[in-house]
């Protein structure tokens, strides 16, 4: 049975050993699996780098496919659904070892706010998309975070949000294209489509009152529109209208014309003649 991971949420049981430490909403947590070839989906509720530190795991992002390998990470960005597969490195003293730093947005504003800033070194060993190697900096701070797990009780909040900050730092010096890669998820609050549109469907919004809401420019809203709903939005505004007309005119009394005006169409006989050719009957057979 493949598991599902809630990144900061608590991980469900599995063939591996789990610790997390947790500060202000953000966790590093530690993966240790002893079985290989384990198999599984993680769910981002936070933005989080994913370092491994001995073997290697196969994630799946939309169309791509990436190995991340030992002293390599990745950054996934939160609200999406990434299945992977851990592949074992019989070398070592554990087939799979890695971290997951979760990383809220509140800790990245925090740290613009209140650090100078950062010339990088630029981003060591070959680029790959979607894969970045650790400096030697990050594997040794990565290293320095195993005492921590052993006695998680001993760790002061105070220093966990240190080692978190230390961790940007590191980011930001030595891979620099992955530090941006972070700042660029560092917007402001974007609102969900699908609540935007259940919103203001019936309203005579323009799509580009429709993106403004959202937090999105129109191309960023035409883009990820077509990601959710697989259609334009003037597309779906229009079924989605005649879809709750023919509700109406099934569970009310109201007359047509107001059904109409009240759905954002503008003239009766345009509604009628595109509502026919939706649902294959005109308005007024839904009242006989």
């Amino acid at each position: 049975m493949e598991k599902l991971i809630k990144v900061p949420g608590r991980l469900l049981t599995g063939a591996a050993t789990e610790n997390s430490l947790t500060v202000d909403g953000c966790s590093v947590i530690e993966q240790c699996t002893q079985r290989n070839g384990e198999r599984g989906i993680l769910y981002p509720q936070e933005h989080v780098l994913l370092c491994v530190l001995q073997g290697s795991v196969l994630l799946t992002m939309g169309a791509q496919t990436y190995t991340i390998a030992k002293n390599e990470m990745t950054l996934l960005k939160k609200a999406t659904v990434v299945p992977y597969e851990k592949k074992g490195d019989s070398d070592g003293e554990h087939i799979y070892y890695g971290l997951m730093f979760s990383i809220k947005d509140d800790l990245i504003k925090s740290f613009l706010a209140t650090t100078e800033k950062i010339t990088p070194k630029g981003t060591s060993g070959e680029i790959r998309t979607g894969v970045h190697a650790m400096t030697e900096c990050l594997i040794t701070f990565a290293s320095s975070l195993r005492p921590y797990f052993q006695n998680t009780a001993e760790v002061y909040p105070g220093q966990l949000s240190l080692k978190m900050k230390e961790m940007l730092y590191h980011l930001g010096i030595g891979n620099h294209a992955l530090y941006q890669q972070l700042l660029q998820f560092h917007q402001p609050v974007q609102t969900g489509i699908q609540y935007i549109m259940e919103e203001y469907y019936t309203s005579p919004v323009p799509i580009a009152e429709l993106a403004y809401m959202s937090g999105r420019s129109l191309s960023s809203f035409k883009r990820d529109f077509q990601a959710v709903y697989n259609m334009p939005p003037a597309t779906w505004i229009r079924k989605r209208r005649l879809q709750k007309a023919k509700e109406m005119l099934e569970a009310t009394q109201l007359p047509v014309s107001d059904i109409c005006f009240s759905l954002g169409f503008e003239n009766m006989s345009h509604f009628s003649r595109i509502f026919k050719d939706f649902h294959g009957q005109a308005p007024s057979f839904y009242r006989s």
